[in-house]
């Protein structure tokens, strides 16, 4: 006489997820990202031109005080391209979940740090482009008065774009529709706009508030613009402003990885 088991089958085995970043995947998730964003031309002239004409506006409206441009022209060269890149990536980001897309790639065998590091470096090539041309333009077109390096104030605008990116990677993870993503703005950027010390000197406000100051992104990037606008040399403080700006960004990079997940089982 046979006897048959009557244990169920067991399910076959689910290949682990990659867990390091591999260069060939996070290169190939970051083509396919620039592909669909060159279908977008929208977006394309949001993070690229949008910088460029709100620096031009603010030059001309203090048109009768160059002066008052100088002061606050580098400090917006790296505050402009934060807020676009950040807008601009959640938005897109968000669409790439609603769409489906984020869910098909999430089922592969894909790692979470590698679809993160494609998209960072999908929207970094075009934060390279609008610092360059921002800065560009403020400088040997707007007539940007700085004592320091044009190539460090260069290097503190991309910083600042690639934290505008990581947060908007980070910030689309919590939003379930596009006008979610920029309620997220006001949350997000509107407090370290206030407090980074563009309209007062921190050291200004209240000790609370200068604390809280102390531990945003955003005051770092403005110390590190107002160190090249009155140092000729790479100065210690301008380092540290640096670090923070990138150590930030690659924080919440972390972070969105983290919170990267399926929405369906």
């Amino acid at each position: 006489m046979t006897t048959t088991s009557t244990h169920p089958a067991r399910p076959a085995a689910v290949a682990p997820r990659p867990t390091a970043i591999n260069a060939s995947r996070t290169l190939a998730t970051a083509a396919r990202v620039l592909r669909q964003l060159r279908h977008d031309p929208r977006s394309i002239a949001l993070m690229i031109l949008v910088p460029c004409v709100m620096l031009f506006l603010l030059r001309y409206v203090f048109d009768g005080s160059p002066g008052t441009f100088d002061a606050i022209g580098a400090s917006l060269l790296g505050i402009f391209p934060l807020i676009t890149m950040f807008l601009v990536t959640s938005i897109a980001t968000l669409r790439e979940r609603t769409s489906g897309t984020l869910e098909r790639l999430l089922a592969m065998p894909l790692g979470k740090a590698d679809l993160i590091a494609g998209y960072a470096l999908a929207f970094g090539t075009l934060a390279i482009v609008q610092s360059a041309l921002a800065t560009g333009l403020a400088l040997w077109v707007l007539g940007l008065d700085v004592t320091g390096s044009p190539w460090l104030l260069l290097l503190v605008a991309l910083l600042d774009a690639l934290l505008g990116t990581a947060l908007g990677l980070f910030v689309s993870a919590f939003a379930a529709s596009e006008f979610q993503a920029v309620q997220f703005m006001p949350a997000v950027i509107f407090p370290q706009l206030l407090l980074c010390g563009l309209f007062t000197d921190r050291s200004n406000m209240h000790p609370v508030l200068e604390g809280i100051s102390n531990v945003l992104p955003m005051s770092y990037a403005v110390d590190g613009m107002n160190e090249v606008l009155r140092h000729t040399d790479m100065t210690a403080n301008f380092v540290r402003d640096a670090l923070v700006v990138a150590g930030c960004a690659l924080l919440v990079l972390g972070l969105g990885a983290a919170t990267l997940r399926r929405r369906t089982a």
